[in-house]
């Protein structure tokens, strides 16, 4: 069971304040997911690294049985404040309806120089 909670008079569009589970379930914890494609090689672009981002987390859902509807939370690591509005968008195409509590970083790198972006997740789901 998840319920969401956002304070009177400030929803946000694209995520939830806070997201209370509870009963019996599973809890997946998603290791930081980045922008390398199915074939492993790394894109040039913050919206294909945002894309292949998704891509890899919808993978470790689907293998858990889980859709992005069962996220409850996201960490993102941005390298870059400007690529803010295109890995939006791009979240935005990925998860549709879906709004877990998020927190975005800037931060001054990841683990190889070319990667832009990475994001960590929590998704629960009933038993």
């Amino acid at each position: 069971m998840q319920i969401r909670h956002n304070p009177a008079g400030r929803e946000p569009a694209t995520y939830t304040h806070g997201i209370e589970v509870g009963g019996e379930g599973r809890t997946l914890y998603i290791s930081g997911q980045i922008g390398i494609d199915a074939d492993g090689n790394i894109p040039k672009d913050i919206e294909a690294q945002s894309n292949a981002v998704f891509d890899n987390l919808k993978a470790v859902l689907h293998e858990a049985g889980m859709t992005f509807e069962h996220l409850v939370k996201t960490t993102v690591f941005l390298t870059d404040r400007d690529y803010f509005r295109t890995f939006a968008a791009v979240r935005q195409a990925h998860l549709g309806s879906a709004k877990p509590a998020s927190t975005l970083v800037i931060v001054s790198g990841l683990v190889h120089p070319d990667l832009l972006v990475e994001v960590e997740a929590i998704a629960t789901a009933n038993s």
